[in-house]
């Protein structure tokens, strides 16, 4: 049982962290901590945490366990605040989407990256955000990758494995970087390519007309796009070098696929589809076994 969980930020990530936790008495003492006091009240009344300061320092004094759930551009600012008044029994874990950036950032604050640090990163979530969006099932058969450093004590490692299992994750351990060459094609891409073909269509004279008849395909297609903009730049930024790889990877193959539609070269296409298309109903039939 984790004692006091500290929250920083508390979201749709951290929250719905917290409700799965409390559901399993998994811990003694759940605190928030962020910026806005008006936000955490809010959390307070939901059910979500226990209680919260605006002092981050006093937030996580006593915590066995931080987790820190705040965009990636903003964690160096965090671990800069708390490095002062942990200990080495502190663990720090996170929910970043990059991996390398929180080691580097962690680093940076530091002065060393804490054999305490455990980064971590679950694969979960939704378009919407805030604390009023977070409920307890949301890591539910969902994976949640850990990327243990070298210097990391197993026990800790444990410990915070142990904290995602009670959510009803599937826990996993990656390589940092492993974890971010992986991200960047399964989610980052994704959430680019929305962003970019919303961008796209409403700069077309027809922008009132094409968002009026959009259908089911468009809706399904597009819906990430309504995720946090400021989370979605700070992931762009921060895992720069293995997101522009497997950008020119998909553009290099959009120059493919233009070229065959110019040249009306109906076969290749239909190979290319029917290729695709057997891909995708595999990984369907995956996640439904």
């Amino acid at each position: 049982m984790i004692e006091k969980l500290c929250i920083i930020g508390v979201g749709l990530i951290g929250g719905s962290l917290a409700r799965a936790l409390k559901e399993k008495g998994y811990c003694k003492q759940i605190v928030g901590s962020s910026r806005s006091a008006d936000h955490l009240q809010k959390a307070v009344d939901l059910g979500v945490i226990d209680s919260y300061s605006t002092d981050m320092q006093e937030a996580v004094k006593g915590a066995d366990v931080i987790i820190v759930c705040v965009p990636l551009g903003a964690m160096e600012m965090v671990f800069s605040k708390i490095k002062d008044v942990i200990t080495p029994d502190t663990i720090i874990t996170d929910v970043g989407s990059s991996k390398q950036s929180v080691v580097d950032a962690a680093e940076r604050a530091f002065g060393e990256i804490p054999a305490s640090l455990i980064p971590g990163h679950p694969i979960a979530g939704t378009e919407k955000s805030g604390v009023e969006a977070s409920f307890a099932e949301l890591y539910q058969r969902r994976k949640v990758i850990l990327t243990p450093l070298e210097n990391n004590n197993p026990e800790q490692v444990e410990k915070i494995e142990n904290m995602w299992l009670q959510t009803g994750a599937e826990v996993r351990h990656m390589s940092v970087q492993h974890h971010d060459e992986v991200l960047a094609a399964t989610s980052h891409l994704p959430h680019v390519l929305a962003f970019g073909i919303v961008d796209t269509l409403a700069k077309m004279d027809s922008q009132q007309e094409i968002f009026e008849y959009a259908a089911g395909g468009f809706r399904d297609f597009t819906r990430i796009a309504s995720s946090d903009p400021v989370m979605w730049r700070d992931i762009c930024v921060n895992n720069r070098d293995a997101l522009l790889k497997v950008m020119r990877n998909y553009i290099e193959d959009m120059e493919l696929l233009y070229s065959l539609i110019e040249q009306s070269d109906g076969e290749a296409l239909s190979e290319l589809f029917e290729g695709a298309k057997g891909i995708r109903d595999k990984f369907n039939d995956m996640l439904q076994g």
